[in-house]
């Protein structure tokens, strides 16, 4: 056989190979490619770019940002790429509502790719400990229902909400200042809450519109990508473009949702004094919601309406692959008999959902199938000790395995190993312990959580290099 013919059956094998592994992933990219999108038409294929690891995603609070957490959180894992995390301190979350710090990641989790656990933001620290080409993007969503969900969901936990006389958002957004205490604890959640993650002054008047417009200005350039809730589907269409990801890079099953009977529609008046006591929220929300929307125009609007409707499919096809026809059932917390899926909520009063897996599951399921579907809809705070265990144990294999004149060897993919529930932590994570206070804004200085590490003591080595219902 001549030397031509052999090359050519290699090439033909090698096209099936391909296509048989990632058929799935072709057929999304050639289609979009049919319709010219702009950021396809450079490389059509995979593997012509290689994927961005390195990001930063500021997880604001009832926005949608639960499912975009688990997101990345899977990302890492089948990536290989290390998220940092928490110190177990600060339990879930780096000590918010502190602002961020390095000495509040746990340095086990040094130097990493990913950083999506809740935080009040610092840019500087994060700078510090995140490679240089990090891209940091973060996700708004409508201020009227935004403060819905947040009354609701801190209404016995947030002291200026617990005041208010049967629990009335009509009674509080009559006369706010009745009820708001700026330096109360948990202060954060009654106004402008996504201002304050976002490292800002939560208090600032409305008529100080400098100070917002620069403020805005600053979320402008630091911000590569800032989502929309309502919009979410478009907004990971933008960051599968901005990332160079893949189509299963993306797919999601929604999480952190209250019951359809705890949510209440808003007059268009309730709506208006929402805005007006959120006033720098609500800037914030109409600037970038208006970027979105160009961003997508850019990209092409049959473009995007492709790409859309194709992630909608391939998310139906990954839940029937998990599931079948035995789909993941939506049930109250407190009925979810699994607790690796029993999400966290803040009191008894607040009716969250989350997935109760169907128990005849495990038929016809490898071990690794069955945690893949496990993962897809695990709330955060189990997720993230999951997590935290797996690149404990990473952490000191590769420890062993290398003498101390030796460099850290690359990390090696390894399957994780889910957490079992400590005594006295099966219910809902320990209170976060708090850390230095923020120069910015205003919130009241509590002192740690009883165990918790003074963020001056030692800490590890330094990198050189960051629920919408």
């Amino acid at each position: 056989m001549s030397q031509k013919k052999i090359f050519l059956i290699c090439v033909a094998i090698s096209t099936v190979s391909l296509l048989l592994h990632h058929g799935g992933h072709l057929s999304w990219t050639m289609e979009a490619f049919h319709l010219s999108c702009p950021g396809l038409r450079s490389f059509p294929l995979r593997g012509l770019k290689p994927k961005h690891t390195s990001v930063a995603f500021l997880k604001t609070h009832k926005t949608a940002s639960s499912t975009m957490q688990n997101l990345l959180f899977r990302f890492a894992e089948r990536n290989n790429v290390t998220v940092a995390l928490p110190m177990q301190a600060c339990s879930h979350q780096f000590c918010y509502p502190h602002s961020f710090t390095s000495h509040f990641v746990h340095p086990h989790t040094i130097p990493p790719n990913i950083i999506t656990n809740h935080m009040r933001f610092n840019k500087a620290e994060l700078q510090r400990l995140m490679p240089n080409d990090t891209i940091y993007i973060t996700i708004l969503r409508e201020p009227g229902s935004m403060f819905e969900s947040l009354f609701s969901y801190y209404n016995q936990y947030c002291q200026s909400f617990k005041r208010v006389p049967n629990g009335s958002l009509e009674a509080f957004l009559e006369d706010p200042w009745h009820y708001y205490r700026p330096d109360e604890k948990d202060s954060m959640y009654a106004r402008n809450t996504v201002t304050f993650d976002l490292g800002g002054d939560k208090d600032r008047p409305a008529t100080d519109v400098a100070y917002a417009q620069n403020f805005l200005g600053e979320v402008e350039r630091t911000f590569s990508l800032v989502m929309i809730a309502e919009y979410f589907d478009e907004s990971l269409v933008l960051l599968r473009h901005l990332l160079s990801w893949d189509l299963d890079d993306i797919l999601y099953v929604k999480l952190n949702m209250r019951t359809t009977s705890s949510k209440r529609s808003l007059t268009p008046n309730l709506s208006a004094k929402i805005r007006a006591w959120n006033s720098i929220d609500a800037r914030l929300y109409d600037h970038f919601n208006a970027s979105l929307w160009r961003q997508l125009s850019d990209l092409g609007p049959a473009c995007v309406a492709r790409e859309v409707r194709l992630l909608r499919q391939a998310q139906e096809r990954l839940m029937r692959s998990c599931f079948g026809q035995r789909m993941p059932l939506l049930r109250s917390a407190t009925q979810i008999k699994n607790k690796d899926l029993r999400p966290w909520k803040p009191s008894g009063k607040v009716d969250i959902v989350g997935y109760d897996l169907p128990t005849n599951l495990s038929r016809g399921f490898s071990t690794q199938a069955q945690e893949l579907c496990l993962k897809l809809v695990m709330p955060e705070v189990q997720y993230t000790r999951v997590l935290l265990r797996s690149q404990l144990l990473h952490y000191r294999r590769s420890y062993q395995l290398r003498s101390p004149q030796q460099p850290r060897s690359p990390q090696q993919p390894i399957r994780t190993v889910l957490l079992r529930h400590p005594q006295g932590q099966r219910n809902q994570p320990p209170p976060a312990a708090q850390g230095p206070a923020s120069g910015t804004g205003s919130t009241s200085t509590t002192k740690p959580a009883k165990g918790a590490q003074d963020p001056t003591t030692k800490q590890g080595p330094k990198s050189s290099q960051t629920e919408a219902s």
